[in-house]
């Protein structure tokens, strides 16, 4: 299990925002090309991400690089320059159906080097979104990142706290994510100057079941590892839970009884989750500062 608490864009034409990345806490990192490049910049953002990722020294960071759509005139020239640099993913934004997703693999398929890169899907339009189980059923998908900026923009909607207008939106990625083993990230909070409204968001969002929270700011990042992350009650609950249901299952009982509460062996299957996702932070932690 790789955690995926905090997914940091990174403007793919800043050398020292880049660089500035590889120390910081973000579990995977997204190196834009598309929202955070001007289109004077984009050939120059092309070589400092293949440089970047090349160059190495990101440590356990998964390390994605958010392309742009195939439909503009960069997509294709996009693909072709990454190749030789072999990122962990590929984002592609406004994704619409699984034929996005097809268009994409013909155009990695003569680079080589992308035999181990995987899929993410920007899911950011009402077309996408009603074709969720569709797109995650193409080949080499991992991930959907929900783009809940252009969600609000496309469906003529308000940011409102309580994100209700694109509820709709986050439910159904989240069911068919999980149907088809896909991670799932949630979209950006937009004030990086507002702590707790970014902090009531990422409680909503890991309430909600998402695997963590995208952000657009450094600041950002220990309010999104904290919140998508187990806390020590958690863990302590979980490893009671798993050895009062495997003394259970010993004595030829099907239930256990846990701090008054029934535990079944779906309680024990989350709290195992928990349990590997604590030690796959520790083991990245560690490789940060071996």
């Amino acid at each position: 299990m790789r955690p995926f608490r905090s997914v940091l864009y990174m403007p793919g034409s800043n050398s020292r925002a880049l660089d500035k990345a590889r120390g910081l806490p973000a579990d995977a990192l997204i190196l834009d090309l598309e929202d955070a490049v001007a289109p004077d910049a984009k050939a120059e953002g092309r070589r400092l991400i293949a440089e970047a990722i090349t160059a190495g020294g990101y440590g356990g960071r998964y390390l994605v690089v958010r392309i742009n759509a195939l439909s503009t005139e960069w997509g294709a020239d996009d693909i072709a320059a990454i190749a030789a640099c072999r990122p962990d993913a590929i984002l592609v934004p406004k994704v619409g159906s699984a034929a996005d997703i097809h268009a994409l693999l013909e155009l990695m398929a003569p680079h080589g080097n992308f035999a181990e890169t995987r899929i993410w899907a920007m899911m950011e339009t009402p077309e996408g979104i009603l074709n969720a189980p569709e797109i995650a059923t193409a080949p080499r998908m991992e991930c959907f990142v929900l783009g809940t900026n252009d969600l609000v923009k496309e469906l003529h909607a308000r940011h409102v706290p309580d994100r209700g207008p694109v509820m709709t939106s986050l439910s159904l990625c989240l069911l068919a994510a999980r149907q088809h083993g896909l991670i799932c990230v949630d979209g950006v909070f937009n004030d990086i100057k507002d702590a707790d409204g970014l902090a009531a968001e990422c409680a909503q969002g890991r309430d909600m079941g998402f695997d963590g929270k995208t952000l657009i700011h450094p600041a950002q990042l220990a309010i999104a590892n904290d919140a998508f992350g187990p806390t020590e009650a958690d863990l302590d609950e979980a490893r009671e839970f798993v050895a009062g249901f495997e003394a259970a299952m010993a004595e030829g009982k099907a239930v256990a009884v846990v701090r008054g509460r029934i535990v079944e062996n779906l309680h024990v299957e989350n709290a195992r989750r928990l349990l590997d996702q604590a030690k796959a932070i520790a083991e990245m932690q560690t490789g940060e500062t071996a």
